[in-house]
Parts: structure tokens; C-alpha cells; sequence
């Protein structure tokens, strides 16, 4: 399996799903990909806010369809992110046998880079031959 590394940037759309006031919101995730990864993926998102400045989490999962090195398929993205007191850690990664098509045995991790106005994204992976 070769080990590779894909950037570029991504639009993403949040959208709230109505809820009864729950303390936990549910987001619908939107995204378009360009750069070494381009193509498009949906997601449903799960996020809570504490009472302190600062301090959230959330998880996701992520239907990704597009192409990365020539090939075309699908794979999912699973998310797990803290914010402590306004210090971030994220992890991102794929989900093991989620890959189809010609992105089938796809792994890898997705390092997500947000910026005033932009996002990033590094996507370290690897493909079978």
C-alpha cells in the first residue's frame, strides 16, 4: 500500500436540524472539496457547548464521493473534536473498509486547517497498488 498526502480546501454548510431544545444540536454537513480531493460529501454532525468560554464537542460522520489520485469511489470520515477552554483537538479519520469503487482499502487520517474565511485540509493516506 502506498502512503500519500492530499491538500486543498473545502466549502462547508452547517445546517441546524430543528430540534425540541436539546442540549445536544444536530447539524447536516455539506461540503465541496477542491485541490488533490475533489468531490463532494454529506454528514450528519452531533455538538454540544458548555456553560464555560470555550469548551464544545463534537462527532460526525462524513459520506465523501469524488476523486483522490485518479481514482473515483466513496469512503466515509468519522470526527471526533474537543475544544478545551479554547485549546482545539480534532481527529479525523477513515473509516476502515468504508472505501468503494477505486478508492476501495482506502485509510487514512484528514488534518482539518480553519483560517479566517477558508479550510484547509491534509489528507494523509494510503491506496492499494
Amino acid at each position: 500500500m502506498s502512503k500519500s498526502e492530499a491538500t486543498g480546501t473545502f466549502e462547508v454548510r452547517l445546517t441546524p436540524a430543528e430540534s425540541e431544545d436539546s442540549p445536544i444540536g444536530t447539524l447536516s454537513i455539506d461540503k465541496t472539496f477542491q485541490g488533490d480531493l475533489q468531490g463532494t460529501s454529506v454528514g450528519q454532525m452531533l455538538a454540544f457547548r458548555t456553560p464555560v468560554e470555550g469548551s464544545a464537542g463534537y462527532v460526525a460522520m462524513e459520506r465523501v464521493t469524488g476523486t483522490l489520485a485518479g481514482r473515483h469511489g466513496s469512503f466515509t470520515l468519522q470526527h471526533n473534536g474537543l475544544m478545551d477552554r479554547g485549546a482545539p483537538s480534532l481527529a479525523v479519520v477513515v473509516v476502515p473498509d468504508s472505501g468503494t469503487d477505486g478508492l476501495s482499502g482506502l485509510t487514512g487520517t484528514m488534518e482539518i486547517i480553519v483560517s479566517p474565511g477558508r479550510h484547509d485540509y491534509r489528507f494523509h493516506y494510503g491506496l492499494p497498488a
